[in-house]
């Protein structure tokens, strides 16, 4: 059972350029089943919980080496480059469409 390393990208609420954590997060081994009383979905396969953090993908890869996990290092997203706005722009002559009320 391969372990995915991975650096999980920023969620829409976060702004800052601060570095991210590496995960280290095990493939499911067991298919998830729903309880017939109540409906919830379960596993048999408790590993498919952790998730280990590490500051840099050597850590996460040295990790996984040391304790014998098969493992496959996903690449990191691109940062994207942000879009300057400005409000003023939105009165702007030359406008592709023009601003009304």
């Amino acid at each position: 059972m391969p372990v995915r390393i991975y650096k999980p990208s920023r969620n829409a609420m976060q702004s800052g350029k601060a570095g991210g954590r590496w995960l280290v997060e095990f493939e499911a081994a067991a298919p998830r089943s729903a309880d017939p009383l109540m409906g919830w979905t379960s596993s048999a396969d408790t590993r498919q919980q952790v998730k280990l953090s590490f500051d840099t993908k050597e850590d996460a890869i040295a990790y996984c080496e040391r304790e014998g996990l098969p493992h496959i290092v996903l690449p990191e997203a691109p940062a994207g480059r942000p879009i300057k706005k400005s409000y003023s722009d939105n009165f702007k002559f030359g406008r592709p469409d023009n601003w009304t009320h």
